[in-house]
């Protein structure tokens, strides 16, 4: 168990969600994603600089440019933070009653971005790739609520989290290419550890899975078994990544949507942006582009 959890940011997020380290600014980016908001958060002064777009997003990632690319229900966006102009890059072809959720790059800077059911329930969303040219690859379908991705140390690998399947699934990926085949299933995760959802992996290939309503970020190993946790002070834990001029800080995202009244007053740091130091150092991510 990892001690010394610290609240950076009492954002007050009702969904936060995608966390991404952006090593030339300094910050990480990360999502507010019902509230329609990005977060550009800078750990060494504090402060926190927003984004509204106007609409759900599930994800934003850094860019070759300096802007940021978003993920929203309509399909794929440019965002430029200094200014909030945006530019529309691609729309996605999408079933009604969908909601973008969990996004990020994949080791050679392709987005990937899924959706989900509004009701999460339905098998009605997917996992769509935007490469650099712009076009827009749906990759995996009948996924009901998409969340974690993450990639190991060669590439060769993706892990994928449908969070209504308890589980991680594993997929043979092409780096050239970005193709994925032979979907198979990685580890059975136990339902009391709550629902999976954002994952990251660190620079020894091992998982790091938060659990919605499991307070907890769990870091498994590449045969998909429980190593050591990260406890938190708030139950909805949405997502990790790592960052910081070293990369071993473990910022986590939490929510606090649907939580009743008296939740919050047990919980008074929900949706909050947290920090420790478990031990292990993680990647750089690859800006799009």
């Amino acid at each position: 168990m990892t001690t010394g959890v610290e609240l950076i940011l009492d954002a007050r997020a009702e969904l936060g969600e995608a966390p991404v380290w952006d090593a030339d600014a300094g910050v990480l980016v990360w999502v507010d994603i019902t509230a329609g908001v990005v977060h550009r958060t800078d750990p060494l002064t504090g402060s926190d600089e927003t984004t509204d777009v106007g609409r759900s997003v599930g994800s934003a990632v850094p860019t070759t440019d300096g802007r940021l690319a978003i993920a929203t229900d309509e399909g794929f966006w440019f965002v430029d933070p200094s200014t909030g102009e945006m530019e529309p890059i691609a729309r996605i072809d999408a079933a009604a009653g969908v909601l973008m959720n969990d996004g990020k790059t994949d080791p050679s800077g392709r987005y990937l971005a899924g959706t989900k059911d509004a009701e999460a329930s339905r098998p009605i969303g997917s996992l769509y790739r935007l490469d650099a040219d712009r076009t827009v690859t749906e990759m995996i379908g009948g996924v009901t609520l998409s969340n974690g991705l993450a990639w190991s140390l060669d590439g060769r690998t993706m892990y994928f989290i449908d969070s209504t399947t308890y589980g991680i699934d594993a997929f043979d990926a092409d780096p050239k290419s970005g193709a994925i085949s032979n979907r198979r299933r990685l580890v059975d995760l136990p339902r009391e550890w709550g629902l999976p959802d954002g994952m990251t992996v660190d620079a020894e290939g091992f998982l790091w899975v938060a659990f919605w309503t499991g307070s907890a970020v769990r870091r498994l190993d590449p045969g998909g078994n429980l190593v050591s946790a990260v406890e938190l002070p708030v139950s909805l834990v949405t997502s990790c990544a790592f960052g910081g001029p070293d990369l071993s800080d473990l910022y986590v995202t939490s929510a606090r949507i649907g939580l009743s009244n008296a939740q919050v007053l047990t919980e008074p740091a929900a949706g909050g942006l947290f920090r420790c130091r478990p031990g292990p150092r993680g990647r750089s991510a690859k800006a799009f582009g």
